[in-house]
């Protein structure tokens, strides 16, 4: 992925981070509300934080910790990354945003949306993935597994808000 290289330093800002089972770091998630209308407008907007999302997680595995996921979410679409910590791919998933968060919100886009709704439903989603609590196939459960991420999420949970120093997250 061409992308220019922020410099970042810790403690690291996160809107989400999905933990494994074992209490590991296994998604990085950004989730942002785009104002733009124009399309290039809008693409600057993502194409600037998918590079912050990679010094990010080359901050991170400077100390050792690879955080083998990353994902941009906008009120249009779902962008997952991987990362071996040194290069980040292409989206190796891409889903619209709305298809998957009216599971847990069925009105969602219909009315204003707020970053924090997005990230309340982007969490249910990942719960949902994780232990089935909603549905018994969440929405992308299939392309999830397709790309090794859903095993990861078994079992785990989320954090949002927080802040990553190195292989730890800061908490209150």
């Amino acid at each position: 992925m061409e992308t220019e290289t922020l410099e970042v330093e810790f403690p690291i800002d996160a809107d989400i981070v999905a933990l494994d089972k074992d209490d590991r770091i296994v998604v990085l998630i950004e989730v942002k509300i785009i104002q733009a209308q124009e399309t290039a407008a809008k693409q600057r907007i993502a194409d600037y934080m998918i590079s912050w999302m990679k010094a990010a997680l080359a901050k991170m595995s400077e100390q050792r910790t690879v955080i083998p996921y990353a994902m941009f979410v906008d009120t249009e679409q779902i962008l997952i990354f991987k990362w071996d910590g040194v290069n980040l791919s292409e989206p190796v998933c891409s889903l619209n945003t709305g298809e998957i968060l009216r599971s847990y919100q069925p009105d969602f886009g219909s009315k204003g949306i707020f970053g924090h709704t997005i990230e309340t439903l982007v969490e249910a989603w990942l719960h949902d993935l994780a232990y089935h609590w909603k549905s018994e196939i969440p929405p992308a459960s299939k392309k999830i597994a397709e790309i090794g991420l859903l095993p990861m999420l078994a079992g785990g949970t989320t954090k949002s808000g927080v802040k990553l120093g190195g292989n730890f997250i800061y908490r209150d």
